[in-house]
């Protein structure tokens, strides 16, 4: 199975569809009157066709095991055809297609199977998906183009050449995947004045995105909040928030973490740790959708 422990988990819907075709109209006037044998079509096939929405990560090898918050079933006639229309929702950090497609399936069968011995005619056609929603795709827009971004590493020791620097390069690996090109990488010590010189040049040179990795624990030296809070115009304390929660279900020392974010005039100010694991767990947990914040930050609606 693919990993998804790194995903974060919002609402994701899926609508399948799936046609039934009978070969006369007596079939569907037994459908409609209930008279077909084995008992009342639409209600047996929803009931199963729910149970297998369920299911699904039991029969598809690759489907994760996922919480199921919604599901609908519903049926329409159109002449000969029955079309169904399955709608299933979860909060959760992956989809739902499949879950969709699979209940729209056995929904299907099932009808199938109970209208073969009045209609020899019978037929299963187009099982699709109609519509996916809530996977990052749908928040990583276009609101990235043109962001002037920049990498600062906080760190005594990498300053000083004693270390080589990783976790601000995974960083701008991470960064480049959703479009976004930095424009400025630097290293400075762990040092108050250094790093608000640093955030003030960024910000006063038309940078929009400026991200501090390192100096946000609890050692003497980790300083870099305490430098970057007193600078910012506008703080955002749900974006560390999340990261911090995000950080929280993976490793119990999360919340140790005193990173700050908010914007000093136009740019958005981020404080990231200094390990590679809890720097990229920090932009698995905000990005892309933090980048609506300029959308945001320019007037334009959440919705």
């Amino acid at each position: 199975m693919v990993d998804i422990t790194h995903k974060a988990s919002s609402l994701r819907k899926a609508i399948a569809t799936a046609i039934v075709k009978t070969s006369r109209q007596e079939t569907i006037d037994a459908i409609k009157n209930r008279l077909i044998p084995k008992g009342d079509v639409f209600e047996f096939s929803r009931a199963a066709g729910l149970l297998a929405i369920k299911k699904t990560s039991d029969v598809i090898p690759d489907c994760h095991p996922l919480p199921v918050e919604y599901a609908s079933i519903k049926h329409v006639i159109e002449g000969l055809d029955i079309i169904i229309s399955v709608e299933v929702h979860t909060i959760y950090k992956t989809g739902v297609e499949v879950e969709a497609m699979h209940g729209a399936a056995v929904t299907a069968l099932t009808m199938y199977d109970m209208l073969k011995p009045v209609d020899k005619g019978i037929e299963i056609s187009t099982i699709k998906l109609e519509s996916k929603t809530g996977g990052k795709s749908d928040f990583n827009g276009r609101q990235n183009e043109n962001l002037k971004c920049a990498v600062v590493v906080c760190s005594d020791t990498v300053s000083a050449g004693a270390n080589i620097d990783i976790s601000g390069r995974a960083i701008i690996t991470k960064l480049q995947r959703f479009g976004l090109e930095i424009e400025q990488y630097t290293i400075i010590p762990d040092e108050i004045d250094v790093i608000q010189a640093k955030a003030k040049q960024l910000s006063g040179g038309g940078f929009n995105l400026i991200l501090f990795t390192g100096g946000t624990g609890l050692s003497p030296r980790d300083v870099t909040p305490d430098a970057i809070e007193p600078l910012l115009d506008r703080s955002i304390p749900g974006i560390m928030e999340v990261a911090r929660n995000y950080g929280q279900q993976r490793t119990p020392y999360a919340m140790l973490s005193r990173g700050v974010a908010g914007f000093i005039q136009n740019t958005l100010v981020l404080t990231l740790p200094g390990s590679i694991k809890g720097a990229e767990e920090t932009i698995d947990a905000l990005f892309p959708y933090i980048l609506h914040v300029f959308k945001v930050a320019g007037g334009m609606r959440h919705d």
